[in-house]
C-alpha cells in the first residue's frame, strides 16, 4: 500500500525503500492500513494550507474537501522564505513534484515540508537528499551530479579543475563497488560518516 511521506513509519529501511522510490512517491509493503491524525498533525495539515493558499490565492480554493486537482508553479514555490535562498530550491520542488516539473499540488507540497522538517526521521532525509542531488534521475550519483551539486554549493567560486578534483576524490572515498559512481548505499554510508550534514538538512515553517 502506498503511503505519502507525511505518514512514513520511522522504522523504514532506507535500502529497501530507495528500490521502490515511483514518481517521487516511496512505496512500502506492510504499513499499517490506517493511521488517525494526530491533533498536532491536523495543525500542521491547516498551516501548511494556509502557507499553500497564500502563494496563489487565485488558484488555490478554501475547500479541500473534494480533493481538487490544483497545483501551484513551481515559480511560485521558490519564492518562500524557506526556500529562496536555497541553492538546490528548483531541485527539491521539482523531486517533491508529482510531474517532475515542479508544479506542487498541495499533498506534494505537504511531502516536501514533512520530508524536510527538523523532526524528520534520518532514513527518509538521506532517501530525499540523495534524490536532490540525483540531477539526472538514473538512482546513482554520478560525477556530473556531484559537479552540479558542488557547483550550486559553492555559487560557482571554484574553478573546473578544483570542481574535478574534490568530485574524483569524493567517489574515491566514497565509491564502495568501484563502479565510479554512488549508489543509495554508498551515499547513505558516507553521510553516515558526516553528522551535521543530515542536521542542517531541513526547512522550517
Amino acid at each position: 500500500m502506498s503511503r505519502r511521506c507525511a505518514d512514513l513509519l520511522p522504522d523504514a529501511k532506507p535500502a529497501q525503500s530507495v528500490m521502490q522510490l515511483c514518481d517521487g512517491r516511496i512505496h512500502r509493503p506492510g504499513w499499517a492500513t490506517s493511521r488517525q491524525p494526530s491533533p498536532r498533525s491536523s495543525w500542521r495539515r491547516i498551516r501548511l494550507h494556509a502557507r499553500y493558499r497564500e502563494l496563489a490565492p487565485h488558484l488555490v480554493p478554501l475547500d479541500y474537501t473534494n480533493n481538487p486537482d490544483i497545483k501551484v508553479p513551481m515559480t511560485l514555490i521558490i519564492t518562500m522564505p524557506e526556500l529562496k535562498e536555497n541553492p538546490f530550491r528548483e531541485r527539491i520542488v521539482e523531486t517533491f513534484s508529482e510531474d517532475r516539473q515542479g508544479n506542487l499540488s498541495f499533498n506534494d507540497f505537504i511531502d516536501m515540508f514533512s520530508a524536510l522538517c527538523e523532526a524528520s526521521p534520518r532514513e527518509l532525509k538521506t532517501i530525499y537528499a540523495f534524490k536532490i542531488y540525483d540531477f539526472n534521475r538514473d538512482n546513482f550519483i554520478c560525477k556530473e551530479d556531484l559537479e552540479k551539486t558542488l557547483n550550486k554549493l559553492t555559487k560557482g567560486e571554484l574553478t573546473p579543475e578544483e570542481v574535478t578534483l574534490v568530485c574524483d576524490k569524493a567517489i574515491e572515498e566514497a565509491d564502495l563497488d568501484g563502479d565510479n559512481k554512488l549508489s543509495f548505499a554508498d551515499f547513505e554510508n558516507m553521510i553516515s560518516k558526516a553528522p551535521d550534514f543530515l542536521s542542517n538538512f531541513h526547512i522550517r515553517i
